[in-house]
């Protein structure tokens, strides 16, 4: 009976480490998956199931992993846009930081290519790369020009609840 590699010679004999002759049951497919292309060599040993189900284990966990960080980095692009959004565009200007509407189109972009394509891919590390420059360089400058300090309310750093504090004097 021919198999799915009938036409390559004797590696395509040899099916789930038996040959075509020791197969009794007419099955030239695995157990319930199809052919393994490593099953197909005639050297080395043959991986038990086990092993199989370890190496998938590892694979998708670490696929699992990727795909989590793709998907907080794709979030945390967001957010940076949005706050590259409700930003005003005489800060840009008095920050000396290109334009608004350039780093929009920067984020915006980053922001899809992560959401789209793999993260180990080369589009999606630019975008990261462009993300990290906002971060790291533009917001901050943003903010400095903006007279912001990070706080939802305006005040001292020796605020209390109640107005400033002055060390008991």
């Amino acid at each position: 009976m021919p198999g799915p590699l009938s036409g390559y010679g004797p590696v395509a004999r040899v099916r789930w480490g038996r040959t075509d002759e020791e197969l009794t049951d007419g099955s030239t497919y695995g157990p319930t998956y199809g052919p393994d292309r490593a099953d197909y060599e005639t050297t080395g040993e043959d991986k038990t199931n086990g092993e199989r189900a370890v190496d998938g284990v590892l694979i998708y966990g670490f696929q699992s992993i990727l795909s989590w960080v793709q998907l907080g980095l794709g979030v945390y692009a967001a957010v940076m846009l949005i706050d590259a959004a409700v930003r005003r565009e005489d800060a840009y200007r008095a920050a000396n930081k290109q334009t608004k509407g350039m780093w929009l189109v920067f984020l915006a972009i980053a922001t899809a290519l992560l959401f789209i394509l793999p993260v180990m891919s080369f589009l999606p590390i630019i975008g990261i790369i462009a993300v990290i420059v906002y971060t790291v360089d533009v917001r901050p400058a943003l903010r400095e020009v903006a007279g912001g300090s990070g706080r939802w309310r305006g005040g001292s750093s020796s605020d209390g609840p109640y107005g400033p504090y002055n060390g008991g004097r």
